[in-house]
């Protein structure tokens, strides 16, 4: 059996979660420590590099770092990396820390150590810059960057030790895998080529189309649903991962599938959030990642193949995972079945496309949805949540 493709920048997985005695020990001794509570998107990011997910770094980036990674995709080092992984504090709090003190970073939701952390450096960024080098705009409707621009003023830098996994194995079971994990079911399955598909949707019928083009060429397809925050009015993952289960069960060979979530929120970055999503994926041990029309975008801030073009734009062997670039997807009526812009001849009234806009209030309505579109057995999980947020009391204002 060939063997997987190895982590990013380094011969071994580096997860940064302690473990045994020494994490015991560390949680008492975090409770002695000056505490800062981290941002939603910053303890997927502590998890992610609890995990492994995030190999080989250590820890939250410098200005040196910031600055590669924001205007030539790589860390002060030279590593290949899309997207700052920084922790920001109020410029209050960061005048509390000096260089070289050790700071517990808490759940700002449960009160909960994730990490320690050993500052080496706090600075400050131009937000503006990091908006248009990562999102290719400064506009404050984008979800990516209202978050930097909410996020405070004062970076701090350095590595950390990671105290938990954020309670999404108690939430999750065993839909939550890490890197580790999955690389040894890939082993135990013999896979060695794994396409991974992301997805912060439940699966549709194009999305099922792009699965099974991939498993045509790869010994199978890990569909990887992203657990963290994402943007109003999208699926909740545990809804999602269901309907995912549901599709899985009925319509794939059940050795070509593996459905597994991850911790990270959304960024919504686009071309930059699809090499990404290739990256950590590598660390998880697929070497190809399913990339389809407009990756990680929102509204129109992106061309629909941005995500395509960006991975021939960076360095050669800047990544190992590579992308399977696919057309959009859609029922054509005159094919009979599915097809991409690459291989059906018709025109759009022969297509049915259905955008999630239209697809949420179909179901927010009771409205039929085509077969061709979603399954039934999808359509139904969709409708009981849709059904149970109606029957939901609004709150008084």
């Amino acid at each position: 059996m060939k063997p997987l493709v190895p982590p990013h920048g380094s011969a071994k997985l580096k997860p940064l979660l302690l473990e045994g005695s020494e994490l015991e020990r560390e949680r008492k001794r975090a409770l002695t420590l000056p505490r800062l509570p981290v941002s939603s998107r910053e303890r997927g990011d502590i998890i992610m590099l609890g995990i492994g997910g995030f190999t080989p770094l250590e820890g939250f980036m410098s200005h040196a770092d910031w600055r590669g990674v924001c205007d030539d995709m790589k860390t002060a080092s030279g590593l290949f990396w899309p997207i700052p992984i920084t922790l920001s504090a109020e410029a209050g709090a960061a005048a509390q820390i000096a260089i070289g003190d050790e700071v517990a970073l808490i759940d700002r939701d449960t009160g909960e150590p994730l990490a320690l952390l050993r500052v080496t450096e706090k600075y400050r960024i131009d937000k503006a810059h990091e908006c248009v080098r990562v999102f290719r705009t400064a506009d404050p409707a984008h979800p990516g960057v209202k978050m930097v621009l909410d996020q405070p003023d004062v970076n701090l830098a350095g590595p950390i030790r990671v105290l938990s996994r954020g309670g999404f194995p108690e939430k999750y079971g065993d839909l939550f895998m890490t890197p580790a994990q999955t690389r040894k079911l890939f082993s135990s399955l013999g896979w060695s080529r794994i396409a991974a598909f992301q997805t912060r949707n439940p699966m549709h019928r194009s999305h099922e189309y792009l699965a099974k083009v991939a498993i045509e060429v790869c010994d199978g397809v890990l569909v990887h649903s992203l657990l963290g925050a994402l943007k109003p009015g999208d699926i909740p993952a545990e809804v999602r991962t269901r309907a995912i289960a549901v599709l899985a069960k009925n319509y794939f060979v059940p050795s070509t599938i593996v459905q597994a979530g991850y911790p990270l929120d959304m960024r919504y970055a686009g071309p930059r959030e699809a090499l990404l999503h290739a990256l950590f994926r590598q660390n998880y041990g697929c070497s190809h990642l399913i990339v389809g029309r407009d990756h990680a975008g929102v509204g129109s801030y992106y061309g629909p193949f941005d995500s395509h073009h960006i991975f021939d734009e960076i360095p050669e062997g800047a990544l190992q995972t590579q992308p399977l670039k696919i057309d959009v997807a859609f029922w054509c009526y005159q094919c009979g079945g599915m097809a991409s812009g690459r291989t059906c001849p018709h025109d759009d009234a022969d297509r049915l496309q259905v955008s999630g806009t239209q697809f949420r209030k179909s179901l927010a309505e009771g409205a039929d949805v085509p077969p061709e579109f979603s399954r039934p057995e999808v359509v139904e999980i969709l409708r009981a949540y849709y059904a149970e947020l109606d029957a939901r009391p609004v709150a008084a204002s």
